[in-house]
């Protein structure tokens, strides 16, 4: 697990002991980067270690993403990787293939000596250089092969075919010939022998761009037998980040899909089934966190997750029914996810009850605060906090300790005003975010080394929600709504008619 930062120490405990928010030393923990949530951090670092699910309930702005993020740094990178092989028999039921990390770093050292080694063409024997298209056959000079005549005497890079004495159209063939074997510009492979510890073997050398490949005995036993083996594709890497993100996935996104193929899988012109198959979300993240934020907005397809949670296998199919890969389906493909859903707590009634129900049997739900007590040492989580912002956003300065102040006095008028709480601060750090950076894009503008009062002071007049922006101007957000309306719209529209006038007027429906 990440540990805090070594310096942290040094680092100021109280506001008092504060000049500028650059003093601040952020946790290399992420778990301790998110200010005021103690009960849901406890709980998330169990959840981390025991793989519970998790269920972050409150309002927009209060850190659920960041914990959920911040759960799945918590984890054991992943260990396994997944496969989808060519099925002989039938093509159209691939087979799974589940390989570890031992597994997957022996087959990469085999795949390297399969792929040989790269030489300089220079290094290359004479007449292999001139047969794969480096070497000038006239006048020796190398060049690349994609030049198919020499840069130096402007011949075929390749052996001409001369014209004879007693030819009188000797000159044109000839021309015609050279110019044919210069478009040639070598082959792409040549096959030899060469001597070696005192024995005679086969060596391959094949073009690689600029440089030669070089394939001898054993690379070329390694190749055959990868040859042998059936086809694959890797759909989950074993190199991934353990942290997926499928808030407002579409159905494909979420669970997988088989791309189309216009020629329906046909084994010479089109591409095979396994090869078109694609993992969802609940795949990918498998051994790690599959975080859907809104989560109600999934509609019915939260019992998919369900099935995913419950079985922790779920088959890729082909989704479309106009497509080549509607006939395709590859089963149990591993999906052991710990699952981490977020939602306001309006939308809660939305979240299915099986799914709930999976939550509470294996794992916590947790009421994320919107508030924390008035104390110094909140007070100084605040400051933290906005030493994380500034860094996080990386364009602005620092703040001074003024700056910090009266963004913790904000705070706490936001507490009051919307929370009607009193002798405390705000949780909903979004919008205090917000304030932090319009500050900070206006310390820019002056060229300004840090973040002042009289910018935080400048921000809270240009950074305000436009429905405020509204009622200071109007008295009310409905008096705007009725003066954004001109007079002859409101002749002229129906729709403006019908919320204007009687309703019982029969003109309202022409």
């Amino acid at each position: 697990m990440p540990k805090e930062d070594e310096h942290s120490e040094k680092s100021p405990r109280l506001l008092d002991e504060l000049e500028t928010t650059e003093d601040i030393k952020i946790s290399s923990d992420p778990l301790q980067r998110v200010i005021g949530q103690d009960e849901a951090v406890r709980l998330a670092r169990i959840a981390a270690s025991q793989r519970r699910h998790f269920l972050l309930v409150g309002p927009p702005g209060t850190g659920k993403s960041m914990i959920a993020q911040a759960l799945s740094l918590h984890l054991s990178r992943p260990t396994e990787e997944i496969r989808v092989v060519h099925n002989p028999e039938n093509p159209e039921r691939p087979l799974v293939e589940v390989k570890g990390f031992d597994e997957v770093t022996k087959e990469l050292e085999s795949k390297g000596y399969a792929e040989g080694e790269f030489i300089d063409p220079k290094e290359a024997p004479v007449n292999v250089a001139e047969r794969l298209g480096y070497r000038c056959a006239s006048c020796g000079t190398y060049s690349s092969p994609k030049d198919s005549f020499c840069p130096k005497c402007a011949r075929a890079k390749i052996a001409q075919v001369r014209s004879t004495p007693n030819n009188p159209f000797g000159d044109l063939l000839g021309g015609l010939v050279e110019v044919t074997m210069g478009q040639m510009a070598g082959r792409e492979r040549v096959t030899t022998t060469r001597k070696r510890f005192g024995k005679e073997e086969v060596v391959v050398f094949e073009r690689a761009g600029e440089m030669i490949k070089v394939l001898d005995q054993q690379a070329l036993e390694k190749r055959r037998e990868l040859e042998k083996e059936s086809p694959k594709k890797v759909i989950v890497p074993i190199d991934r980040n353990p942290f997926v993100l499928a808030t407002g996935a579409s159905e494909v996104e979420l669970l997988g899909d088989v791309r189309h193929d216009p020629y329906g899988g046909h084994p010479q012109l089109g591409t095979q089934p396994y090869d078109r198959v694609v993992a969802g979300a609940i795949h990918s993240a498998h051994q790690g966190v599959l975080f859907v934020d809104e989560l109600p907005l999934l509609g019915h397809l939260q019992r998919f997750i369900l099935t995913g949670m419950q079985e922790k296998r779920f088959p890729i199919a082909g989704r479309n029914p106009q497509s080549a890969g509607a006939s395709v389906r590859v089963d149990n493909v591993p999906c052991d996810f710990i699952f981490v859903g977020a939602c306001n707590i309006q939308d809660l009634p939305h979240i299915m009850s099986p799914l709930r129900s999976r939550i509470n049997g294996g794992g916590y739900e947790v009421l994320v605060e919107t508030v924390m007590p008035d104390t110094e040492e909140n007070r100084f989580k605040l400051t933290q906090f906005v030493a994380q912002e500034i860094v996080m956003d990386a364009r602005i300065p620092h703040a001074s300790r003024e700056a910090v102040e009266l963004i913790i006095e904000e705070a706490k008028k936001r507490a009051k005003t919307i929370d009607n709480k009193d002798k405390s601060l705000t949780l909903r750090l979004r919008e205090l975010g917000g304030l932090v950076r319009a500050a900070g894009d206006v310390a820019v503008i002056e060229n300004a080394t840090l973040i002042e009062a009289k910018h935080i002071k400048d921000a809270l007049k240009r950074a305000r929600p436009v429905e405020e922006q509204i009622k200071e101007r109007y008295g009310s957000y409905m008096g705007g709504v009725a003066s954004d309306v001109s007079t002859s719209e409101k002749e002229s529209s129906p729709y403006h008619y019908w919320n204007y006038h009687v309703h019982d007027d029969k003109r309202g429906y022409s």
